[in-house]
């Protein structure tokens, strides 16, 4: 037999696939809610997708309270990088929406549109990453970490003490996994 080829589907991922099969058992109710999610979860992709490029173009929006705008106009103000890897193993890495380093001043911003108040711990693990990588303590630098969302911006200075215990639990956990591995 010679199946059909969906070449426009390549890397693409269905709402009702096959291997995320829970959705069988779903009500309606359910089923509308979980939907709801997966497009809002789409919905944020696009959105981290459009800032990047306003950012890298140095597109600037209006200024309103409004959490795409402070986050790009922000990023842009702070000559920040987009969508920056930070990494530390193949099991520990994560890649920062923006991020600048200048003048011992790390600047992490993480852009959210989801309803669900977002952690700081996030950046926080970023920061980790950061000084790993590039071999930074976290009481040698000056650290400002922002979410942006709900049209809100939250501003953090971590307490280096955190950072540290995060730094040693990568390492720990990155060298348990190694282990498990062999």
């Amino acid at each position: 037999m010679k199946f059909n080829r969906h070449l426009n589907l390549d890397g693409a991922h269905a709402f009702l696939s096959p291997s995320k099969h829970s959705w069988i058992t779903y009500d309606d109710k359910k089923l509308e809610d979980v939907y709801a999610n997966w497009r809002a979860s789409q919905l944020g992709t696009e959105l981290h997708e459009l800032a990047a490029k306003l950012i890298n173009l140095g597109v600037k929006l209006p200024k309103i309270n409004k959490t795409l705008n402070m986050y790009v106009n922000d990023a842009i103000g702070f000559r920040m990088s987009t969508e920056v890897c930070l990494f530390y193993s193949v099991n520990a890495f994560g890649t920062a929406d923006s991020i600048s380093f200048k003048n011992n001043f790390l600047r992490i911003h993480d852009l959210k549109n989801g309803r669900t108040q977002a952690s700081i711990k996030q950046l926080e693990i970023y920061t980790a990453l950061f000084c790993l990588e590039y071999n930074f303590k976290p009481r040698d630098i000056d650290i400002e970490l922002r979410l942006y969302q709900l049209d809100e911006v939250r501003v953090e200075n971590p307490d280096p003490d955190n950072i540290l215990f995060i730094m040693d639990r990568i390492v720990n956990f990155d060298k348990r996994i190694n282990e498990i591995k062999d």
